[in-house]
């Protein structure tokens, strides 16, 4: 992927400062999906923002090269663990030379354990070693990811996608986000009535932040929990996910878990991505309509439908 070769530099920058790029330039790239059966050539994609009539700058198809950023936040049950790790080296294994894949860690700040590369094998040989210990870190760590996801975006012709494999509870972060009962003799105590109020406050903000940047988010979450404020957290994480364009799951069995990992790694393969002009003062919510249309009538497609744009 020679391409790719001389960003590397770039991206290991990225990845050591976690820089948050805002979106000030005057093109955006969405992720896409073509949800119909569909072997003709590469349609020809139409596109508004905001109602107007946009050029699709550049496209890349689903065989072109791409970059998956796979973070691992796992820390919990060591069965589910092994079960996630054997998922996500065999879908590794299945991917193109076209593919280059990193390995981050999300506990107690971002940390890379494998650059991006072609090269599988010292990738699955980091994700066998990586230990389980310490606290969640997806709240913390997911702006970051997606921020070098997006500096890379904005330097290189690839694809590029976040996948985040975690189990974490969120009674087990360090950032206290159970909103505690205040007064406990007091039945009217919104803290008692809303106990998901924190978190919910969270993925506001996260979400809100994640608006500007471009690469998509995929979630899998390992560990389903039912108390109500994990469930809270569970449904704000595909919240996250599909803000960015992405998908979250969250696997309530064992048994749904390579199934999971495997959907996720077919789903970010298939991906194309458009690069679209934005008009002039764009606003910062920014509405995206697509449209591809064939002989056989209009394609199904699926897309990142908003941005909020920074400085834009």
């Amino acid at each position: 992927m020679p391409r790719l070769c001389s960003t590397l530099p770039a991206v290991l920058f990225a990845v050591s400062t976690f820089t948050t790029v805002q979106a000030q330039t005057a093109t955006i790239s969405i992720p896409v999906w073509i949800e119909t059966n569909n072997s003709a050539p590469a349609p020809k994609f139409e596109a508004t923002v905001n109602g107007k009539p946009v050029p699709v700058t550049a496209q890349l198809g689903p065989t072109s090269d791409q970059v998956i950023l796979a973070v691992f936040d796992l820390t919990d049950d060591l069965s589910l663990i092994e079960v996630a790790k054997q998922a996500v080296t065999a879908e590794i294994s299945k991917l193109p030379p076209t593919a280059w894949v990193g390995l981050l860690r999300a506990q107690d700040g971002l940390h890379v354990l494998a650059d991006p590369s072609p090269d599988r094998q010292p990738l699955i040989d980091a994700i066998h070693s990586l230990s389980n210990s310490g606290k969640p870190g997806l709240l913390e760590t997911v702006q970051s990811a997606l921020s070098l996801a997006d500096a890379l975006i904005r330097k290189s012709p690839v694809r590029v996608s976040v996948l985040y494999i975690t189990d974490g509870s969120i009674y087990s972060y360090r950032e206290d986000y159970t909103n505690p009962v205040i007064n406990s003799s007091d039945p009217h105590d919104l803290s008692r009535r809303f106990p998901e109020a924190l978190i919910k406050e969270k993925i506001s903000k996260l979400a809100e932040n994640l608006g500007s940047l471009q690469a998509p988010l995929f979630v899998v979450h390992i560990n389903y929990r039912r108390d109500r404020v994990n469930e809270a957290y569970q449904n704000g994480l595909e919240t996250l996910a599909s803000t960015t364009g992405g998908k979250g799951q969250i696997c309530r069995s064992i048994a749904e878990t390579s199934a999971a990992i495997s959907a996720m790694f077919a789903r970010i393969s298939s991906a194309w991505r458009l690069t679209l002009a934005l008009p002039p003062r764009t606003n910062h919510d920014t509405q995206i309509q697509l449209s591809a249309p064939s002989p056989q009538g209009d394609l199904r497609l699926s897309w990142r439908t908003r941005f909020h744009l920074k400085g834009g």
